[in-house]
């Protein structure tokens, strides 16, 4: 085996981490494992890495391949879309959703053909690159109509289609919707809602690992989510701060020298601005937020 063969490969007995190389989910993947104790160090024009401390093995893999490799068994655990996976027709475990990359899967049509009901594209002209998914959807439509829905498939430039009359419609991921906009399209159907997840093969052998790095995720994610909110409080004030900040589970309260109450508790981060003017105007003082690295709930 080559140098560069064997630096571009897996150590026997490490779990294997499929994650998108490039892409909208590339960076914020990078970001959340990073947040959650997971460091690497990859070597230019090398697709793995290993892991800091860990025996896990990171392998860098286009988004859309991901969920196939998981479901096969080639890598351990991966992190890819619901869209992806279902497309794959694969089975794994669904260990957790990530909440990033939120995104619809629809069908779009010219705006200027103005289709409001989605069953007039049935018997038509579908270009997509998610051919399993489309037939999955205008499977029962076609039966019910006793029509054929041509799909097919295209890597990439989805929303040129109709324009350059190749499709009737398309069956594309819509985010935010600027690139369908940008197209003359609209949507008249949708087919799943989807974001970033995180996938294991069901029969694997690293459910230790697993459980370690859902743990370690599921923290980073509360700790993006969620600041720490001191502050004290007379103690005849207690009650009505604590309806203010009954935290994640409940308040942390200690009593001060002088009687009162110091109090601390998890607040979600869109609502902190509101949540201090309401305990100061309440009675509390000495009122502090403090960002969260890292969290274990």
């Amino acid at each position: 085996m080559s140098d560069f063969a064997r630096a571009n490969s897996s150590p026997a007995g490490n779990c294997r981490f499929a994650i998108p190389k490039k892409g909208r989910l590339h960076e914020k993947v990078l970001e959340m494992l990073k947040g959650a104790g997971i460091n690497f160090r990859r070597e230019p024009r090398l697709d793995v890495a290993l892991a800091v401390d860990l025996p896990i093995t990171l392998v860098f893999l286009p988004a859309s391949d991901i969920a196939k490799y998981v479901g096969e068994g080639n890598v351990d655990i991966g992190i890819t879309g619901m869209d992806v996976v279902q497309e794959s027709e694969v089975e794994v475990d669904h260990i957790m959703d990530l909440g990033f990359g939120k995104c619809r899967l629809c069908v779009q049509a010219p705006v200027s053909e103005n289709i409001t009901d989605v069953e007039v594209l049935a018997g038509k002209r579908i270009v997509t690159s998610f051919p399993a998914l489309s037939n999955k959807f205008f499977q029962p439509l076609d039966e019910k109509l006793g029509v054929e829905t041509k799909i097919n498939f295209v890597s990439g430039s989805v929303e040129a289609a109709c324009g350059l009359g190749l499709a009737d419609a398309v069956v594309d991921l819509v985010e935010t919707g600027t690139t369908m906009k940008a197209a003359g399209l609209e949507v008249v159907g949708e087919i799943l809602s989807t974001q970033c997840i995180l996938i294991a093969n069901p029969n694997g052998e690293h459910k230790d690992l697993v459980d370690m790095i859902k743990r370690r995720v599921e923290g980073y994610i509360t700790a993006t989510k969620y600041q720490l909110l001191m502050y004290n409080v007379p103690a005849d004030l207690l009650a009505q701060a604590c309806k203010i900040t009954p935290g994640k589970k409940s308040p942390t309260i200690t009593t001060l020298d002088d009687g009162g109450k110091a109090v601390s508790a998890l607040v979600h981060k869109n609502d902190l601005s509101k949540i201090m003017d309401e305990l100061q105007v309440a009675g509390a003082t000495d009122i502090l937020a403090m960002d969260l690295s890292n969290s274990r709930m």
